[in-house]
């Protein structure tokens, strides 16, 4: 399958990331949102990079503007009529994406293939919101998008060969690296990387230690190049809490219940580095 333009779906942090590691690989993107003003701050987003690397000399200012030409903002769904791509990179919220797969499934070419970000939900579920259930699957890009290799690629139930295939190469094309995984929670970063950070946080509670001894011992001891309590605020507190009740949902084991401290972190506001406060303070 010959792609050539993919819509991304969704303008936050990993969203823009996609659109951008996708306009520098030669593709047409559409970045689609709810309301213009989330396309025009990450448009700006994006932009702001790629001045950044033209002023470090990495990109000219013609790459730029070329590179930067190649997204296009919109707002409807009916833009997807020329597709072939769609990666959903929205809400962990398996009921708000099922209405959207729907949509999509009516709006887009019968060729196109329509992908996730997830980074824990089904993707055999999502696909039973569409008619081309063979045509879906979970294409799992890691924060900053730019910036890290990996892609997971999860097939659903129905997922066909031709469409894994497809999206192993969109992901290669893409400079990144990807690593099949097989449908279950989390499939393999955050199946391991969700519970170590939850019993981090536990341990925090116990006050077993304080946030920087436990990051230092982590980084210390097991090697990390980052503490579990920083990398959650990186990631996003309440991105960590919502993979984390996912897994004792789907799992009903106890082993991966929420740390009590996650849970109150998310309550208070406090989701890490996109709020300015986590574990750590990220005030200017």
């Amino acid at each position: 399958m010959n792609i050539k333009k993919i819509a991304v779906l969704g303008s936050g942090t990993m969203g823009s990331g996609i659109a951008q590691v996708a306009a520098q690989s030669g593709y047409e993107v559409l970045l689609i949102d709810v309301d213009q003003k989330f396309i025009d701050r990450a448009l700006a987003g994006i932009s702001k990079g790629f001045q950044k690397a033209v002023d470090k000399g990495k990109m000219t200012a013609e790459d730029k503007e070329q590179v930067f030409g190649r997204i296009k903002g919109s707002i409807s769904y009916e833009d997807c009529k020329d597709v072939d791509l769609v990666i959903e990179a929205i809400l962990e919220n398996m009921d708000l994406k099922k209405q959207v797969y729907k949509q999509l499934d009516e709006k887009c070419p019968d060729h196109a293939i329509l992908a996730s970000n997830t980074s824990s939900l089904s993707i055999t579920e999502m696909a039973a919101a569409t008619k081309r259930s063979d045509k879906v699957v979970g294409m799992h890009f890691f924060n900053p998008a730019q910036v890290m290799k990996l892609v997971e690629v999860i097939p659903g139930l129905d997922t066909s060969e031709e469409t894994i295939a497809a999206i192993t190469e969109v992901a290669k094309k893409m400079n990144k690296v990807p690593v099949n995984a097989k449908e279950s929670p989390g499939f393999i970063v955050n199946r391991i990387l969700v519970p170590m950070i939850n019993e981090a946080v536990i341990a925090l509670g116990e006050g077993i230690g304080t946030i920087e001894e436990i990051d230092t011992a982590m980084k210390l001891g097991a090697g990390m190049p980052m503490g579990p309590l920083a990398l959650a605020d990186m990631v996003g507190i309440d991105i960590v809490l919502a993979v984390a009740e996912v897994f004792y949902k789907e799992f009903a084991d106890s082993k991966y219940r929420p740390a009590l401290l996650l849970k109150q972190m998310v309550r208070a506001g406090h989701l890490g580095v996109k709020t300015g406060r986590g574990f750590y303070s990220y005030q200017k």
